[in-house]
């Protein structure tokens, strides 16, 4: 199995509508066998996808050329015994509350390495640019 992590940020003057990115990601991923985290923090995005290799790159490859966003740029792409972040479709965060928020993605990413840990809880520590 694949793990895909990558952070990107959104274009000035794009509209973000993470509801919207939310349902339209869980519908793609549930019938590409996606599972994963989205992690929202003012325009920029931090995104762990987990499934078969063909299929996350088939998801990462359509992400890539979504025009709303830019500077992409992949930190992780490994190989994985076991599903990191369960079965979710995606689960999503993008709360202000940063105590809130670190302590929730602390939580999703409870079974991931410590490495993913690290990055997840890092990026949910900084403020909303």
């Amino acid at each position: 199995m694949l793990q895909l992590i990558y952070v990107s940020t959104a274009r000035s003057g794009s509209t973000i509508d993470v509801d919207q990115i939310l349902a339209v990601s869980q519908r793609n991923n549930r019938r590409d066998g996606i599972t994963g985290l989205l992690h929202h923090r003012g325009r920029r995005f931090l995104q762990a996808l987990e499934g078969a290799p063909d299929m996350v790159e088939k998801t990462y490859a359509r992400i890539a050329a979504d025009p709303r966003h830019f500077a992409i740029v992949i930190l992780s792409r490994r190989e994985v015994a076991a599903r990191e972040f369960g079965d979710w479709a995606m689960a999503v965060d993008s709360g202000r509350d940063t105590d809130r928020i670190v302590a929730q993605v602390a939580s999703l990413v409870e079974h991931a390495s410590p490495g993913v840990r690290g990055t997840f809880e890092g990026f949910a520590a900084m403020r909303a640019a």
